[in-house]
């Protein structure tokens, strides 16, 4: 408990004991009025502030209105231990509230507490501790055992394990080399790291995250919106309706049946009625269940960024996919050498050697294939060919290696390989020699993510990728998807995407990508899903909803958790609505005193916090 939590439980056990002790002492009148006035006053001097603060604003019809003119009224009708009792579990149940808060903040904030305080920097040969800040991008730091590596970077030298739970919500540590990329909020569990920074630290994935989570709550769902309004009209219609039950009885009593008029019965009963209809469990539990939820997940490596994209997750229905990346690994590897002449590892030196200067991944899967250092001096007039391939003079000799658009465009005659993958041809002073073919690995968990889709409830499940037809057709295949759409540009994903939008049922439409080219359609999709871990910086910051890991499975559980908040959400509503009408109507009646009341407007804020914090809790896949 922080300080403010110990200083209200401190009060309520005060006033508990002071108003057991003067439900003891023998008085009556004036002095047990003011006897009972002190654990009044001690428990509740901060809500009749709020009230009156509210009154003076002109915006008077809240909770803190209703609980101090109910209470008041009890110490008008002399129910002095009523009126303190109700305001003493008020603040019970305020208390109970605000640690149940606390909590699932604490949960996001232990996921979240990955800002790193200092970066080691190398400076004219020394190192030295500054604010990450100060870090500039190509700047070389050092992270050593134990240390967050503070700023997205490339590892320089030196190997280790990096613990990448704070990222991924996965406890497995991930080997790193020289080469490989980092990023920042990882921990470094061994070895010392040298690495050149490839951002700002305002840029770097752990701002990034901290931003995303600091401005979830910011987004309200349909569901809070409801609420707000629903508050808005319901309390000032519960005070008309409390000032008619105390009013109209009375007067119908007197001036149409010529009886005595029993005031201070209705009065009682009006203000049971308003203890009664105060809106706590719904003003307080259908956010925390919102805040819960975007905890739960985010302990789990996803990242929602706001309570609106909560809701509308647990409403997909139909899911489109993109490939490289997400379904695969993006990571390309030669699967098969055809050498007409047999010879597949000399085709295969001499496509590295004439790929030796690209940087495209096709050119690097070329590179780490051939596996031994490359002799640059052999290679002459390098160039590169924009979308077709390659052209270098290799030992002398005229090197072609690239896709079919090369070889018509420079007149040579070669075979069309039709097979699933990108098939590389090679040609030798305008003579065809062969083919590689390069092949993107599928994700381990791609099939199953599939497989589990359907069984949560998916009714569609589309492949839309910028890879021919036939790759994408067999990627398909392999994890099970039936509807295939291929070569297509962004705004052809885009069309497509709304094409499903436009046929849709009430389900929602996700959208799940990682590259630059699927950031329209991912901010187009009711629902845009990025590979964070490798996903481009565009594709991240035009999703609603992050996965840490990259991982396809994460898919189902973010659904998972968004189906599970919302079901708590209704749960809520209609457990507090039905208790509350039928106390009301037992109030009204005269079937229903202040200590019922009591229990329906705490005791269902309670149970409702309790059901609401359910959501943190995020059962493994």
């Amino acid at each position: 408990m922080n300080k403010r939590q110990k200083k209200i439980l401190l009060r309520i056990l005060l006033t508990a004991a002071l108003m057991l002790l003067c439900s003891l002492l023998p008085v009556s009148g004036v002095w047990r009025l003011a006897l009972f006035l002190i654990p009044y006053l001690l428990i509740g001097y901060d809500i009749l502030r709020k009230a009156g603060k509210g009154i003076l604003r002109l915006q008077p019809f809240d909770e803190c209105f209703l609980m101090s003119v109910a209470t008041l009224g009890a110490f008008l009708l002399g129910e002095y231990t009523e009126g303190v009792a109700v305001m003493l579990f008020y603040q019970t149940g305020e208390l109970f509230q605000s640690v149940a808060v606390g909590k699932s903040r604490r949960s996001i904030g232990a996921l979240m507490d990955i800002r790193p305080d200092v970066a080691n920097v190398e400076r004219e040969g020394e190192v030295l501790t500054v604010s990450p800040d100060e870090v500039e991008v190509g700047s070389v730091i050092v992270v050593k055992p134990g240390e967050r590596v503070p700023i997205d970077g490339i590892v320089l030298e030196g190997s280790s394990f990096l613990d990448t739970l704070a990222l991924t919500g996965e406890s497995v540590p991930r080997d790193v080399t020289a080469g490989d990329e980092i990023y920042s909020g990882c921990v470094n569990l061994f070895g010392v790291l040298r690495i050149r920074t490839v951002k700002e630290f305002g840029e770097s994935t752990v701002s990034k995250i901290l931003d995303l989570v600091e401005n979830a709550s910011s987004k309200k769902s349909r569901s809070e919106r409801f609420i707000a309004k629903f508050a808005r009209v319901y309390t000032p219609a519960v005070c008309i309706s409390a000032l008619l039950l105390a009013l109209l009885p009375p007067l119908l009593q007197l001036l149409v049946f010529h009886v005595d008029a029993t005031w201070g019965e209705w009065i009682y009963r009006a203000l049971t009625f308003l203890v009664i209809s105060c809106p706590c469990a719904l003003v307080i539990s259908i956010p925390l269940s919102f805040f819960a939820g975007i905890g739960g997940a985010g302990s789990a490596g996803v990242l929602i960024k706001g309570s609106n994209y909560l809701e509308t997750l647990a409403r997909v229905e139909h899911v489109a996919f993109d490939k490289t990346g997400t379904l695969t690994k993006g990571c390309f590897s030669v699967e098969e050498i055809c050498a007409e002449d047999g010879d597949g590892k000399a085709l295969l030196e001499l496509a590295a050697h004439a790929e030796a200067f690209s940087s495209h991944p096709i050119s690097r899967s070329l590179r780490e294939a051939y596996g031994r250092p490359l002799v640059l001096t052999r290679v002459q007039n390098a160039k590169e060919h924009t979308g077709h391939g390659v052209s270098a003079t290799v030992d002398g000799k005229e090197v072609l290696v690239g896709n079919a658009k090369l070889m018509q465009s420079t007149h040579v005659a070669f075979p069309v390989i039709k097979k699933s993958g990108t098939v590389a041809y090679v040609a030798v002073d305008g003579r065809y020699c062969g083919y590689l073919l390069i092949g993107d690995r599928l994700k381990p968990e791609a099939k199953e993510a599939v497989e589990r889709l359907r069984r949560i409830g998916i009714k569609r499940i589309l492949l839309l990728t910028g890879d021919r037809a036939e790759i994408g057709e067999a990627v398909a295949r392999e994890v099970g998807i039936d509807e295939v759409r291929g070569d297509l540009l962004p705004e052809d994903k885009l069309r497509a995407v709304e094409q499903l939008l436009e046929e849709k049922a009430p389900g929602a439409v996700a959208f799940v990508g990682d590259g630059i080219n699927d950031a329209p359609v991912l901010a187009r999709a009711d629902i845009g899903i990025a590979m964070g871990a490798l996903g481009a910086d565009a594709a991240i910051e035009a999703a609603d909803v992050v996965l840490m890991d990259d991982q396809p499975m994460k898919i189902v559980k973010a659904i998972g958790i968004a189906k599970k908040c919302m079901r708590i959400v209704y749960q809520n509503i209609g457990f507090a609505l039905g208790v509350k009408l039928l106390c009301l109507a037992l109030g009204a009646l005269g079937y229903a005193d202040m200590w019922l009341a009591v229990f329906a407007d705490v005791g269902v804020m309670v149970l409702a916090v309790l059901n609401a914090i359910r959501a943190l809790r995020v059962k493994k896949l």
